[in-house]
């Protein structure tokens, strides 16, 4: 008889810290997997028991005495399946980043992670040391390996799991979301699979977690490198993979006869679904009841407000208009047509009396001295300060509107627009926002009534701090900025290399300058959606004060 394994993919969504929570779930899941699925195998994603990335909780003396108490209480459920689950190990005195295999009341095995990842947003060798062992369990006669996350982008785990036997190779993950990682991964995944004729079952997390995302997108991969079974993005649940062994010419074949295949989707809906689920899970995973945020009338608190409700319900949103001398008719109006497309609650708070409360206090301190971008920077501090204030009181959570663009080049106020908790566009370049605003717009409850009205998407965007002001007055065209910033700040090329690419010398000083010099501000600005491999916060890091000079 043809020997068969039916795997559950445990794509879910954690909670850092919570250790108990965490390992309630893990057994929940196991019975429901045995129940619905028949299931003889259950993986869960990486570090399942701490959450990830768990980061110096670490370092706390408990944390042991937590996993294995962890650990006791899934031996005494006494479950009649496999389960592969993730965890902190401590042994002779050294923390590694482990998986264990238990069924029933005994753990079967337990693997230590090989390749730690220390770039990007990754600093694993801060806590871990590395494992060198292969893990091979023998599951209904089949010699199933396992490994963690990093290890499948090295070459060497992979070929040591396959010179021990193994049949079918299992990974479990905590790899962060960024554009295009899906195809990577399936790039990657194709060459391990098909360098070892081994079948792979990639299992990955879901859920937001400070600002990194996890896509989920778990799979699997046959021995020729094809993607039979695909989890939908962005999406928590258990996907059933039936492994099945088929002999050619008197040789195995390992197959998979059953799972479903979700439909790939394009870079904005991709994106659009890492911006709501990042806002869902900070919002939700901090105690926030609801949030407020400025509307403004302009495309970025447009986008903002559109995403907030996807993410937590129009119940539980606030915008707030905040009109001043500058503020035009058509912000006013496009923000009440939106507030009321959405229905969320809506408010008109003037800053005119403040302000000018503020130049009253102030005017001895300014006399004699000229009108400048002080007076602009007022009017930012002054909504700051009235949305600071309906959080306190009503326990809301403020959300900043600044795109990636204008957070590169300081074009934002700090204490002012830039005051807040979450900014769910930190990440978004300005051209990427019109994108998005445009995608929005055409899925089905939109297409003949959009979120985003589409006079706010075809004006020209301004932040209405000055007469007839509007953003290319003091900026480069959007399209030209995004491809400068993507180049420096994502890429770290050098200004004369960008002005190889037949960009401008003195666009590029420019812009390159303001990037430098407003390092100060992103430093005290609220955390967002990582989107892409060089976000503003755990990715890229620059000394505030330098003395380093442009160049070559």
């Amino acid at each position: 008889m043809a020997r068969q394994l039916r795997v559950v993919m445990a794509q879910i969504n954690l909670m850092v810290g919570d250790i108990a929570g965490n390992t309630e779930l893990v057994v929940a899941l196991a019975r429901q997997a045995i129940t619905e699925y028949q299931a003889e195998v259950i993986a869960f994603p990486e570090l399942t028991l701490t959450g990830y990335p768990p980061e110096d909780l670490l370092f706390r003396d408990s944390m042991m005495l937590r996993i294995n108490r962890a650990l006791a209480s899934l031996l005494a459920a006494d479950l009649n399946i496999h389960i592969i689950v993730g965890h902190p190990l401590r042994e002779s005195g050294q923390l590694f980043n482990a998986l264990s295999v238990i069924k029933g009341r005994q753990v079967l095995a337990t693997y230590r992670k090989q390749y730690l990842p220390n770039y990007q947003v990754f600093d694993e060798r801060r806590y871990f040391e590395s494992g060198d062992a292969p893990c091979v369990v023998n599951i209904n006669d089949i010699p199933v390996a396992l490994t963690i996350c990093e290890d499948m982008w090295e070459a060497a785990p992979t070929q040591q799991a396959k010179a021990a036997g193994a049949a079918l190779l299992i990974n479990i993950n905590a790899s962060p979301y960024h554009n295009d990682k899906l195809n990577q991964r399936l790039a990657l995944l194709r060459e391990r699979a098909c360098a070892n004729r081994l079948p792979i079952i990639y299992v990955n997390m879901v859920g937001g977690q400070d600002e990194l995302v996890f896509d989920g997108t778990s799979m699997a991969i046959d021995a020729n490198g094809d993607c039979q079974v695909l989890a939908p993005s962005f999406k928590s649940g258990l996907y059933p993979v039936l492994v099945k062994e088929q002999m050619n010419a008197g040789v195995s074949d390992w197959q998979y006869v059953d799972g479903v295949k979700a439909p790939t989707e394009s870079l904005e809906a991709t994106i659009y679904g890492a911006l709501v689920l990042g806002l869902h899970d900070y919002v939700n995973k901090n105690g926030f009841e609801s949030v407020v945020l400025g509307l403004s009338g302009g495309i970025d608190s447009a986008l903002t407000l559109a995403i907030a409700v996807d993410a937590l319900g129009k119940d539980r949103v606030q915008a707030v208009m905040m009109p001043f001398d500058y503020t035009s008719q058509l912000s006013i109006d496009l923000a009440q047509a939106q507030a009321h497309r959405l229905d969320v609650k809506y408010s008109v708070i003037p800053i005119v009396a403040p302000y000018q409360s503020f130049m009253q206090v102030l005017s001895a301190e300014f006399e004699n001295l000229p009108t400048d971008v002080t007076e602009q920077n007022m009017q930012a501090r002054c909504r700051g300060v009235i949305l600071m204030a309906i959080s306190n009181k009503k326990g809301a959570m403020v959300l900043t509107t600044g795109n990636k663009s204008e957070i590169a080049v300081g074009y934002s106020t700090l204490y002012g627009d830039m005051a807040g908790g979450f900014d769910a566009l930190k990440d978004v370049p300005k051209t990427m926002v019109y994108r998005l605003s445009a995608y929005r717009n055409s899925l089905v409850d939109a297409v003949n009534a959009p979120v985003i009205p589409q006079k706010v998407i075809d004006r020209a965007p301004s932040a209405e701090l000055a007469p007839g002001q509007v953003d290319q007055d003091n900026l480069p065209p959007y399209p030209e900025l995004d491809e400068i910033l993507e180049l420096y700040v994502e890429k770290d090329f050098s200004a004369q290399a960008i002005i190889a690419r037949g960009f401008p010398e003195k666009t590029v000083h420019r812009v390159i300058r303001l990037v430098d010099i407003n390092e100060y501000k992103r430093r005290q600005s609220p955390v967002g959606v990582r989107l892409t491999q060089r976000g503003f916060g755990r990715d890229r890091r620059y000394p505030i004060t330098s003395g380093w000079k442009l160049g070559e």
